[in-house]
């Protein structure tokens, strides 16, 4: 693992925001297209890995931790305007959440 700068970390935007839609991605069974809400009108579609994991019912509505000004990348068709944080144990993502009821959108710093 190699040490980034603080300026390169400080230019990372990560915010608090919902699941609020998930939708399968034909022929695709490891990622799904997912809509985060931001707060203040800031909807985004994103790509959601480790869907053979959980069903879609289990992270609509989940308060999750979002990379927000990650660069846009397009895979299967859709595209990604933001990354979801999980921790990876086996392959299998655990959602990043915060413990306290925050605005969405709210940034973590």
């Amino acid at each position: 693992m190699s040490n980034v700068s603080y300026d390169d970390f400080a230019k990372l935007d990560f915010r608090v925001a919902k699941i609020i839609a998930i939708e399968p991605i034909e022929g695709k069974s490891r990622i799904i297209k997912g809509k985060i809400d931001l707060g203040n009108d800031d909807q985004r579609d994103v790509i959601i890995g480790g869907a053979q994991y959980f069903q879609p019912e289990d992270i609509v509505g989940k308060i999750v931790i979002v990379l927000a000004n990650l660069e846009p990348k397009k895979m299967a068709g859709v595209e990604s305007n933001a990354m979801l944080l999980a921790a990876d144990v086996d392959d299998k993502p655990f959602w990043l959440t915060v413990d306290k009821d925050v605005p969405l959108g709210s940034p973590i710093k």
